[in-house]
C-alpha cells in the first residue's frame, strides 16, 4: 500500500467524507486500475497512520462513521482518483463545521488523557494551528495545556 497520507485525504475529499469501508474499497479500486496487489491489512494499517496523523479525522454521526480529510492534509488525489466518483456509487456527504469542529475537541481530548510524551505533544502542538482553520475552533486553551504538559 503506497498512498501518501495526502493521497488518502484526497481520495476522501472527491466525495466530501466516506466511511471506512467505503475507503477502503476506493483504494482496492486504485490498486486494481494500476494493477496492483494490496492486502486489507495494508489498507487498514494506511487508514490508521492517516488518522494517527491527523491527515484523516474520524466523525461519529447517527447515521454513520464517516472519516473526513484532517487538518494536517494537503488533499491530493491521486492517478486514477477522479474515477472513483463514476466507479463507486457513493453519494457526496459533506460533514458541518460544527461537527468536524466537535470530532476533533473529542480527538485532542482522548491524546490528552494520557501522557502522549514530548515527540507527540510538539506534533499536536503543530496540529492546533492547523486546526483552527481547519474547524473554525479556538485552539489556544488546547496549546495551554500541551506546554503545561511539557514544563510539568
Amino acid at each position: 500500500m503506497n498512498r501518501t497520507l495526502d493521497e488518502l485525504a484526497g481520495v476522501v475529499d472527491l466525495f466530501g467524507a466516506l466511511t471506512r469501508d467505503e475507503l477502503a474499497d476506493a483504494l482496492h479500486e486504485l490498486a486494481f486500475k494500476r494493477g496492483e496487489d494490496v492486502d486489507a491489512d495494508a489498507v487498514d494499517a494506511a487508514i490508521e497512520r492517516a488518522i494517527d496523523q491527523y491527515a484523516l479525522v474520524a466523525v461519529s454521526r447517527e447515521d454513520a462513521d464517516l472519516i473526513v480529510p484532517g487538518p494536517a492534509a494537503f488533499p491530493t488525489v491521486p492517478d486514477g482518483g477522479p474515477d472513483l466518483p463514476h466507479i463507486l456509487d457513493v453519494e457526496r456527504r459533506d460533514v458541518p463545521r460544527d461537527e468536524l469542529a466537535d470530532a476533533l475537541r473529542a480527538r485532542f481530548a482522548a491524546e490528552l488523557a494520557d501522557d502522549p510524551g514530548d515527540e507527540r505533544r510538539d506534533f499536536l502542538l503543530d496540529v492546533t494551528y492547523d486546526a483552527e482553520t481547519w474547524a473554525d475552533i479556538d485552539a489556544a486553551g488546547l496549546r495551554e495545556r500541551l506546554a503545561d504538559r511539557r514544563e510539568g
